[in-house]
């Protein structure tokens, strides 16, 4: 396996990974990024492999699981709610009576209000330049799952606040500083959602937090804990990541001066610069894949952003086709872990979009986009344009 140096920190790597990783898939379908000491995927074929071999997952196997400093006791305590880093049975478990509440007919149904609120915040664009992200990006998710979740939006605020903060812990290269901000969120987090859990008990209402609460299979239900993790990785995941793909969006519809917004479209876009970039999997026994041998208690990295710019998948991989065929996109993951807001997201996605280019024609760019300097997200920390 050969070894690649690259600091996820590096102001050049942030801003543009892509050239890095067509280096690490000349490597072959894995290599070994030295600066994480862990073997990665970059190949399409190898991340979708990885992601759906059920000898590998997101718990840690009994005795491997790294031991929790006290400083992030209640970081750690919720995640180990979170149907994002559990494996069966008590992932599909979990997975089952989300789906029971959040289903299709639920997501399909807030179409009509998503492109009320677009139309709203297009209204309020200023005339000069403004930062799109802050002023679109970042409210159109925020606002739909605080509606969605029944949540008011007068908190939504803090919502983004607390989303910010707990993602946080989840950068490469990540402080002290950080995970006491993550920790401070997630305390307050909880005790928000817990009121509103147990009003919802008192008093269910046409909301998702309600139909968390009524989900059932087979005389099973939520506990508290499990609903408060539910409603925490479904606010952060679906705000944190949907952000990023608007804004990525954004940058590159006005890169190719396109405005047809499609489903097709919104998978192009998807695939071509992800808000996620890696995602790792625990492996569970001793294994040989793609001709390398891994240990039990070995980690592999997927690295999405890679596998999706993969040209034995894609032709042109770094060309932004909207009509473009090939393999379904790596963006949402795979397997059981696969995104269960993912249809809320391209949902969302194609409104807003399709909302902004068709209200903003002119749209165009008042300065060049910069990314975060964030890894393994990978989104603009402001997008600054003219609409009028």
């Amino acid at each position: 396996m050969q070894e690649l140096t690259q600091s996820p920190t590096d102001l050049d790597f942030v801003q543009n990974p892509y050239p890095f990783y067509d280096r690490a898939r000349a490597a072959g379908p894995l290599f070994r990024w030295v600066d994480y000491d862990m073997a990665c995927a970059s190949s399409h074929e190898a991340v979708s492999s990885i992601l759906r071999d059920r000898r590998m997952g997101r718990q840690a196997p009994v005795g491997r699981a790294p031991e929790i400093p006290q400083h992030l006791a209640a970081f750690y305590a919720c995640e180990a709610h979170s149907m994002l880093e559990l494996e069966p049975p008590a992932h599909t478990r979990l997975r089952k009576l989300v789906l029971h509440a959040f289903t299709s007919r639920r997501i399909d149904a807030l179409a009509p209000g998503i492109e009320d609120l677009c139309h709203r915040l297009i209204d309020g664009f200023p005339r000069g330049p403004f930062d799109l992200i802050d002023s679109y990006a970042k409210l159109v998710p925020v606002i739909v799952i605080a509606r969605l979740m029944g949540l008011p939006e007068s908190r939504i605020d803090e919502l983004l606040a607390w989303s910010n903060a707990m993602v946080g812990m989840y950068q490469a290269g990540r402080s002290r500083t950080k995970e006491d901000a993550a920790e401070m969120a997630t305390q307050a987090f909880c005790d928000f959602l817990a009121v509103y859990i147990a009003e919802k008990r008192r008093n269910p209402a046409d909301d998702l937090i309600s139909e968390l609460i009524a989900a059932e299979e087979q005389g099973d239900r939520l506990s508290t804990d499990e609903l408060v993790s539910t409603c925490i990785l479904l606010l952060n995941a679906g705000h944190e990541a949907t952000v990023h793909g608007l804004g990525n969006a954004v940058r590159t519809l006005l890169a190719y001066d396109h405005r047809e917004i499609d489903a097709a479209c919104v998978e192009e876009l998807l695939r071509l610069d992800p808000p996620l970039h890696m995602f790792t999997r625990w492996v569970y026994e001793d294994l040989e894949i793609f001709g390398q041998r891994f240990a039990r208690g070995d980690r592999i990295g997927c690295l999405l952003g890679a596998a999706n710019r993969d040209p034995a998948a894609y032709a042109e991989p770094h060309r932004f086709d909207p009509g473009r065929g090939g393999p379904a996109h790596l963006a949402f993951g795979a397997g059981i872990h696969f995104c269960v807001g993912a249809p809320l997201a391209r949902l969302e996605m194609r409104i807003a979009l399709s909302s902004l280019m068709r209200h903003c024609p002119d749209l165009s760019l008042a300065e060049p986009p910069r990314y975060a300097d964030l890894y393994h997200f990978h989104g603009l920390e402001r997008l600054m344009v003219r609409a009028f």
